[in-house]
């Protein structure tokens, strides 16, 4: 454990944003998860769109790399697009 006033408040602001990550994580993930159970019904082109704002804030909040986000939006929306 940390000694140092400053290693605590690191700590501390660690915490917090292991926190905030992980409910940022799973609000993706829960979104990705909707458009692909959704594929082929009227609303998946809804649910992408609401998928990829919540990719592309997580993206610019660092919690996924740009790459990653680009990855999961392009399959997401091809997957969409075969099954409509």
């Amino acid at each position: 454990m940390a000694n140092h006033p400053s290693a605590k408040k690191r700590h501390r602001q660690s915490l917090k944003r292991q926190e905030r990550n992980k409910h940022v994580r799973s609000t993706v993930r829960n979104a990705v998860r909707a458009v692909q159970t959704s594929a082929g019904e009227p609303e998946a082109a809804e649910k992408l769109a609401a998928a990829e704002r919540l990719l592309r804030r997580a993206q610019t909040k660092g919690v996924f790399h740009q790459k990653t986000v680009s990855r999961t939006v392009s399959r997401l929306t091809r997957l969409v697009q075969r099954s409509s």
